[in-house]
């Protein structure tokens, strides 16, 4: 299993360094700067400004020392918050996000599992057809449409819920956890209904309901573990998709956290907020990924098995 995990993160080296490399030229070729959409701004104040970002080297010299920098944990100052830099923006931000991204996951899992077996106890039935369809709509329909649908519903019509803020009034936290854990719900149910379906045909199932074993006992206690297998697997990608997801549902209800520093980087232009984003969520989403292939071999003794005749 260390191995395993340690050569996992080798790999993410030359991964994480291909992100670097790619975003970094990419924001450097897009027309205009960071100072360029700043009104009333006299050429001598922008080129004292390229000066102290080190804006006025040549492209190759500005990488490698952003890389430098990078590799020493310092993602360097942020071009549009004065007197802020990008890993203070990244700390003020990632609570807020990470804890919506915990309700989201928790409605995904709540619903998901729930609709996934239920569909799976009795398949080619109105208790399986309804929730996949269910699933289907949720697959379907993006987080930018579900949300204001919602704030329509509960916000405006119903008057129910507030729409906006995080934490400042009662129940703010609900649409903006059931608009973006909907969608992973949704897979969740799936999978959970195709791991049941699977576990639920093999033949120690038919021994333990040949015994006279109750149903629930026999979901809860035999088949679970093995039936959620493809829902633990897709936990890690899962979370991290929340994470670097949020953007559209935190500028939807005004949530200060990554999503929306990461929005408002983007259109002022903030090369160095944009990199730090980009570089900490694509370093969350390997470490998660690596996280959820670890729980997984855990769960089945069948991966742990060829991992160690690999080894």
């Amino acid at each position: 299993m260390y191995r395993f995990a340690l050569g996992r993160l080798a790999q993410a080296i030359p991964v994480l360094l291909i992100v670097i490399t790619v975003t970094f030229f990419l924001i450097h070729s897009a027309p205009g700067g960071p100072f360029s959409a700043d009104k009333a701004v006299p050429p001598e104040v922008i080129q004292a400004l390229e000066e102290q970002y080190n804006l006025n080297q040549p492209i190759w010299q500005q990488y490698l020392s952003y890389l430098g920098d990078v590799i020493q944990g310092d993602f360097g100052p942020s071009f549009k918050y004065s007197g802020r830099n990008v890993n203070e923006l990244i700390a003020a931000g990632l609570p807020i996000t990470a804890e919506l991204a915990f309700y989201a996951m928790l409605v995904a899992l709540s619903v998901g599992i729930f609709a996934g077996v239920g569909a799976a106890m009795r398949p080619n039935t109105a208790q399986d057809y309804i929730p996949m369809t269910g699933a289907m709509i949720g697959i379907c329909m993006p987080s930018f449409l579900l949300g204001p649908l919602l704030v329509l519903v509960f916000g405006i019509y119903l008057d129910w819920l507030p729409v906006s803020g995080w934490g400042d009034i009662p129940g703010d936290k609900i649409l903006p956890s059931i608009t973006l854990g909907t969608g992973y719900a949704a897979y969740i149910a799936r999978l959970s209904r195709g791991g049941m379906l699977e576990v639920l045909s093999q033949d120690y199932i038919r021994t333990a309901r040949a015994k006279g074993l109750r149903e629930p006992i026999i979901i809860i206690k035999h088949a679970l573990r093995g039936g959620l297998i493809p829902v633990v697997a897709f936990l890690g990608p899962a979370f991290a998709g929340l994470l670097s997801g949020s953007f559209v549902v935190e500028t939807i209800f005004q949530i200060p956290g990554l999503g929306r520093f990461y929005v408002q980087a983007a259109f002022n232009r903030d090369y160095t907020l944009i990199l730090g984003m980009t570089i900490f969520l694509s370093t969350l989403i390997i470490l998660f990924n690596l996280l959820s292939d670890m729980l997984a071999i855990w769960l089945n003794p069948k991966l742990r098995q060829e991992i160690k005749g690999a080894n």
